[in-house]
């Protein structure tokens, strides 16, 4: 039978670990004063291994502790008495009887939605395209924490890892972290077409106004009459009744979703375990979401809080950001040329 089950600590190498992408010739992470990049190759730390499982579930618990959601979080017994994202883990022990002594295959899905009957647990599962299921120790466990990384930075809900922040600023990111928490954030529940929320259709209030240059709103996913079947929101294609289907509280719970359609509506990456933020009518992830309302500092990746900020082609900076990628000379005022979103003085350029 599967066991659904809350993970444990598993420390994976992050710090200090040579990097995969430089194959051998970076030797080892070495942090930037204020980048999110290793100060030796340039790479970002993710290239150097993730953080740990444990390091992972204290984010997600910071981010929904103090939303609606904050149910799937627990109070970590000692420490800082902060809160853990109380992810489901999912064992599912399969027997294998073709040979004379029985034998088990064990397969462990490092997240799986929560509140499901192992049945339904597995059929979501098995709509998930399979380079994407978490199983751990292949290549989706790895990408579902790497989106986990880049949907959800830590800068962006904790101003104490921030390089940013200018003075009295933090007060502004406080207040930008509680009014998301409050007004956007949400986390997809699974269940049956027509059973979100308890199978409660009702219209909910939702935020109908539409950002033109951001995110066109989906066609509503409701019960259609003649023939008696739900429909995707976003591929419009039909929902079977025996299949379970993604809902966003926000959304209201006439819309629905296929497990594979669930994603952001700027990057169009599927919402990692199912977190997204409702704005103009879909479903962001953390990242754009954010990206939406203030910009982000193609420097050091934090937010910009300051009104005072550098601007070149579609990209912003933090002032005391606008430096050259190699020497980090200021630029302000000075000639540079932009590759790859970096900025590099002449000299730099030219040496290239």
């Amino acid at each position: 039978p599967a066991l659904l089950q809350m993970s444990g600590s598993q420390p994976q190498v992050g710090r200090g670990a040579p990097c995969l992408r430089c194959r051998g010739l970076c030797t080892g992470f070495e942090p930037h004063p204020w980048r999110k990049i290793c100060k030796s190759c340039k790479c970002s730390q993710e290239e150097h291994g993730l953080s740990s499982e444990l390091d992972d579930d204290r984010k997600i618990g910071r981010l929904l502790a103090g939303s609606r959601h904050s149910s799937l979080t627990a109070r970590l017994k000692g420490g800082d008495g902060g809160r853990i994202y109380k992810r489901n883990r999912m064992i599912v022990t399969n027997p294998n009887v073709s040979g004379k002594d029985p034998t088990f295959d064990t397969i462990t899905y490092e997240w799986a939605p929560p509140g499901l009957t192992q049945k339904l647990a597995m059929q979501y599962m098995e709509l998930v395209p399979r380079e994407l299921q978490p199983v751990a120790g292949t290549e989706g466990a790895l990408r579902r924490r790497r989106r986990l990384a880049r949907q959800l930075p830590l800068h962006d809900q904790d101003p104490a890892h921030c390089r940013g922040l200018a003075e009295g600023e933090q007060h502004l990111m406080e207040e930008f972290v509680k009014k998301y928490k409050a007004e956007a954030l949400g986390v997809g529940e699974v269940a049956l077409p027509g059973q979100g929320g308890g199978g409660k259709e009702e219209e909910k209030p939702q935020d109908k106004s539409i950002d033109p240059g951001r995110a066109p709103e989906s066609p509503n996913g409701t019960l259609e009459s003649t023939a008696g079947h739900y429909r995707c929101d976003s591929c419009q294609q039909p929902l079977p009744g025996d299949c379970p289907v993604v809902f966003a509280e926000r959304a209201g719970y006439g819309r629905q979703w296929h497990p594979a359609c669930f994603v952001c509506c700027r990057c169009a990456e599927p919402l990692v375990d199912l977190i997204y933020f409702w704005k103009s009518g879909a479903a962001w992830c953390g990242r754009h979401y954010c990206e939406s309302l203030r910009p982000r500092c193609a420097g050091c990746d934090e937010i910009i809080f300051s009104e005072d900020y550098q601007q070149v082609e579609g990209l912003a900076w933090h002032n005391k950001h606008f430096a050259c990628l190699e020497c980090e000379t200021l630029l302000t005022g000075k000639p540079f040329s932009l590759a790859n979103a970096s900025l590099l003085c002449t000299t730099c350029s030219q040496s290239r």
